[in-house]
């Protein structure tokens, strides 16, 4: 890849339609959380990025830009002493047609903010027929082309669930459609393991660690969705929610659990 300059925030009217990653999906995109007048864990949401740039051969904004990005969405939203949803996007620039890049590109840096209501009640689960691909390297990054995401949410919707559980090709276990997801059996936590294809979350990291630091022992496995039916209590984490209770559609919203309060205790100073 030949040298170029790290990339810097661009408006959004300063777009144009041969954006790779608008006709391709080739780039990333990190959300994160606005709240008390500041971003959250910002930090490793820019180092994240940096680490999937490092794997898709672009450049990655620097962490102070990334930064800057994402407040001035803020800003620019009028969100500043608000609860706000920011996404920043990276993509790979333009590239005329096809496939491949130009030999020097130039990735743009742009973030929008939103409101972002933290939900107070457990989320239904459905287990969504639409696979992860525990093959493709894009299973472990958050890269723009999140359409089976947004098939397995519609699948969700439409059965009157939440959130969707999505299974790999191989039947086992992997994500929620737009967070980590987590059971505790005998007052161990599990959750999938790298090779299902589900990405290494960043509030996931910080309940993992909550979940060490009082005992917990945490396993990465893979299973199947039947073991869902069983556990004790069921979770999921993303860096809008923290930590939240859910549970399979179909059955009785579960009391509350005392471990999964306490890691929600834990972890809400990010939310």
């Amino acid at each position: 890849m030949a040298a170029v300059d790290p990339p810097s925030a661009v408006p959004l009217d300063a777009i144009p339609l041969d954006d790779r990653g608008l006709l391709l999906g080739d780039g990333l995109f990190e959300t994160l959380l606005f709240t008390r007048g500041a971003l959250v864990l910002a930090e490793a949401h820019a180092r994240r990025m940096t680490d999937g740039a490092a794997v898709l051969g672009l450049q990655p904004p620097e962490p102070a830009a990334f930064i800057d990005c994402a407040l001035a969405a803020v800003r620019t939203a009028g969100l500043s002493g608000a609860r706000a949803a920011v996404r920043v996007t990276l993509t790979a620039g333009s590239g005329g047609r096809g496939l491949d890049r130009p030999a020097a590109p130039q990735p743009r840096l742009f973030a929008t903010a939103a409101l972002a209501v933290q939900p107070d009640s457990p989320a239904a689960l459905f287990i969504a027929q639409t696979r992860r691909n525990q093959a493709s390297p894009s299973s472990r990054l958050k890269t723009l082309a999140y359409l089976d995401n947004v098939l397995a949410r519609r699948e969700a919707a439409a059965a009157g669930a939440d959130e969707a559980v999505m299974l790999n090709t191989l039947d086992e276990l992997a994500c929620a459609a737009a967070a980590n997801l987590f059971w505790l059996k005998h007052g161990v936590m599990f959750t999938p393991a790298p090779e299902t294809g589900r990405m290494d979350g960043v509030m996931a990291q910080q309940a993992a660690a909550a979940a060490a630091a009082i005992g917990i022992e945490v396993r990465q496995v893979r299973e199947g969705p039947e073991t869902l039916v069983g556990a004790d209590a069921v979770f999921l984490t993303n860096s809008l929610i923290g930590v939240r209770r859910a549970f399979m559609a179909g059955q009785a919203p579960p009391a509350a659990d005392a471990l999964v309060e306490r890691l929600a205790d834990a972890v809400s100073r990010f939310v």
